[in-house]
């Protein structure tokens, strides 16, 4: 069976501190030149299947959002190849496409098409996106209004509406009140039983236990282990001590 992701000796290079003003960035052309490059993610090769819950864990830095981003083409590699074979709705960055001087109403739409949604589409699927972000009282109002929690429920509602092959998902445990994280997670559930294709990026390890069928562990940017919840989680906690 073909792979629905496949990650082939992937490596990220980023840049560190890059100066962002004129007057720094002239100033640092006449001082003696740093190494200033970085390897977020360095030969990483991996395979998802279809309709697997797939969780990778690691401390911060480790690499993890890094490849949610490469999968989601959000980024993309320095060396090696991501090929992603379905449509992707990226629970990442949640409201990152969202203009705050826009109402929820106007996002939407905008949100909804970014994500590859027409707008027959979106008009089919309104109501119910605001339902499940709870935001009926508050859907005209500019979301530059909006608690962090109302922004972050419109994001995830829009998202999970896009009828994905496969949902990535960043740190679902940081999505709102702990009503709406079971609702979140409920929905995942739903995802998975119509097969769906899940990745899980998440320092909450009861979640990833419970609900991933595989686990990857990051550390500095290169797998360390991969398997059963139970022992890649064992294998971490050894590693934190």
């Amino acid at each position: 069976m073909k792979p629905i992701i496949k990650l082939s000796r992937v490596s990220k290079k980023y840049r560190r501190g890059q100066r962002l003003l004129l007057k720094q960035a002239i100033l640092d052309f006449f001082k003696p030149q740093r190494e200033e490059d970085f390897w977020a993610l360095k030969d990483v090769s991996f395979n998802v299947m279809r309709g697997e819950v797939l969780g990778i864990i690691g401390a911060n830095g480790s690499g993890k959002s890094t490849i949610l981003k490469l999968m989601a083409e959000v980024i993309f590699p320095t060396k090696g190849e991501v090929e992603v074979n379905g449509k992707i709705s990226p629970l990442i960055e949640l409201g990152a496409g969202f203009h705050p001087e826009l109402t929820g109403r106007e996002n939407i739409y905008l949100n909804g098409t970014i994500l590859g949604l027409t707008t027959n589409q979106i008009d089919e699927k309104f109501d119910s996106i605001v339902k499940f972000a709870q935001l009926e009282e508050f859907i005209d109002t500019a979301v530059k209004h909006y608690s962090s929690g109302m922004y972050m429920r419109l994001g995830f509602a829009i998202a999970i509406h896009v009828d994905p092959d496969i949902l990535l998902v960043d740190e679902i445990l940081a999505v709102g009140d702990i009503a709406f994280q079971k609702k979140c997670l409920d929905k995942m559930k739903s995802f998975h039983e119509m097969g769906v294709t899940i990745v899980i990026i998440s320092h909450a390890l009861d979640l990833i236990q419970t609900f991933c069928q595989r686990v990857i562990l990051l550390q500095n940017g290169v797998v360390v282990t991969s398997g059963s919840p139970q022992k890649v989680i064992e294998k971490y906690r050894k590693i934190m001590n």
